[in-house]
């Protein structure tokens, strides 16, 4: 893979996992967290064993996809098989996969618990578990699920947490699941000086030509725009397509294949502004995205994070762009208090979108 020397969070998970320990990693997006789990999955796997010896949970499609691959690429060359259990298509073809002795499965919690209810998918051989995004795996939305999971697997495994964010709450939900766990935090700021802050009031009938104005002024990396609904994302998407803008739109109620169509035509530049929900904060990595919008607040500091982890990473220099209504002023004090940091931010200046983003910005 052309890599030799391992990042911090990859350089002290790696001895902990491969030692049988568990092991709780918290480190800023774009910092390597999937490989710190994937080498010891791809090690302790046995090809002449055909069941599912590992599993990791995540809470997007779009992340399974991508943690699968990561997985797939380093376990066949030992013959390990991986599979992918997400929904949005065929249930069939993944049984398939599971009969013919997939050993590691990578999965959505709602499609995992759709097999293991049908008997396609069986636990008991689970060595090595990993929640990838642990914050939210145990957050309100998934952790009964998760829980259900967790109780078809052997109280023996071992299991690993990862996560950009860990707030103490998920270290005390985690201790009925981790038995004695390693842990390892990596400084969260270490990539923070590569992301680049701009932070707008402005009225809400102006943001549309704001971010016109933006756009125009884009250059060649792919720009990320986060909306707050689906039908927001729709909407929005749909006016700037309209508008002849190279855009996609990536929310929840997309069939798995356009979601796949969406994800390609942002990846291979073809659509390179990406209107998307939250489903697109966690996890998403494409190459050398040099700018994130937050055309709508989020709700919470956790998903600011995130939204903002998918420019700056592996060292990149990148952009993140905030809009903020007189009506959500009191929320982004709430976020700048949760992140214990302030950001500056002035007024957005309408003007000429002809005119380049710089002179606005100074």
């Amino acid at each position: 893979m052309a890599i030799s020397e391992p990042t911090p969070i990859q350089e002290r998970s790696i001895p902990s996992l491969l030692a049988g320990r568990d092991l709780v990693g918290q480190a800023q997006t774009g910092s390597g967290k999937t490989l710190a789990f994937a080498v010891p999955i791809a090690e302790v796997c046995d090809p002449s064993v055909r069941r599912v010896q590992a599993l990791v949970l995540v809470p997007t499609r779009e992340l399974a996809l991508q943690v699968a691959g990561v997985v797939s690429g380093l376990a066949s060359s030992r013959s390990v098989s991986v599979t992918q259990l997400v929904g949005g298509r065929p249930i069939r073809r993944e049984q398939a996969a599971l009969r013919r002795g997939a050993a590691v499965v990578v999965g959505t919690p709602g499609r995992t618990l759709d097999h293991l209810r049908q008997g396609s998918l069986k636990l008991d051989a689970v060595r090595f578990l990993v929640l990838d995004e642990a914050d939210e795996m145990l957050d309100q939305g998934f952790a009964r699920d998760v829980e259900a999971i967790l109780g078809r697997t052997p109280a023996s495994r071992q299991t690993a947490l990862f996560s950009a964010t860990m707030p103490r709450w998920v270290a005390k939900t985690a201790k009925q699941y981790l038995r004695n766990p390693v842990k390892v935090e990596i400084d969260a700021g270490l990539q923070e000086p590569t992301v680049e802050h701009l932070v707008y009031s402005i009225q809400r009938d102006d943001k549309m030509a704001a971010l016109q104005t933006l756009l125009d002024d884009r250059g060649g990396d792919p720009i990320l725009v986060f909306g707050r609904t689906k039908h927001g994302v729709r909407k929005l998407a749909k006016k700037l397509d309209a508008l002849g803008y190279p855009v996609g739109a990536l929310q929840g109620n997309l069939s798995q294949g356009a979601r796949e169509r969406v994800m390609r035509g942002f990846r291979s530049g073809a659509a390179p502004i990406l209107v998307a929900t939250n489903v697109a904060a966690r996890g998403l990595d494409v190459n050398g995205i040099g700018q994130v919008i937050n055309y709508d607040l989020p709700d919470s500091e956790r998903l600011f994070t995130h939204r903002v982890g998918r420019t700056g990473r592996m060292g990149r220099s990148g952009e993140a762009v905030t809009f903020v209504t007189p009506d959500e002023q009191r929320k982004w004090r709430e976020i700048q208090r949760g992140l214990g940091r302030r950001f500056p931010h002035r007024p957005w200046r309408a003007r000429s979108r002809s005119s380049s983003v710089g002179s606005g910005l100074g």
